[in-house]
């Protein structure tokens, strides 16, 4: 399979999935929590407020991992990534992803507390049910 094909696959994946397992380094110490996830092809975003834990933990250590997959139903497939996050300064981003489910939390797209962190993966690994694991890695 060629790059392109894995990452078609990934990405035709992570369309299927709207909740992921992500997890910080607080300390020396992995925490996870489940977020609601968006993306573009292999990037993936989170909305999230920026007086959180995950928000000071990424600020010391931006390296992250998500795990998507099994969601109480098989047959599913099964991602792990592993990558860097950033705060995004993206206004438009922010805009982009906004959903009224979010009025929960937040006044609206331009709330300063609404922020939206930017995973970009480093490594993948995906598994479809019944198939061999592949391996995506970024290239320099």
């Amino acid at each position: 399979m060629s790059n392109e094909q894995l990452v078609n696959q990934i990405s035709t994946a992570l369309d299927k999935h709207r909740i992921a397992s992500f997890a910080t380094v607080e300390g020396n110490q992995p925490k996870a929590r489940y977020m609601a996830i968006f993306h573009d092809r292999l990037i993936v975003y989170l909305a999230t407020n920026r007086k959180t834990h995950k928000v000071e933990e990424i600020k010391d250590n931006p390296n992250a991992y998500l795990l998507l997959g099994y969601e109480g139903k098989l047959p599913n497939d099964v991602i792990e990534m592993q990558g860097t996050v950033v705060i995004s300064k993206d206004d438009s981003l922010r805009e982009k992803l906004w959903t009224d489910d979010f009025k929960e939390w937040f006044n609206g797209p331009s709330d300063p507390d609404y922020v939206v962190l930017q995973f970009t993966p480093a490594k993948i690994e995906y598994t479809a049910l019944g198939k061999e694991r592949q391996v995506w890695e970024r290239g320099d």
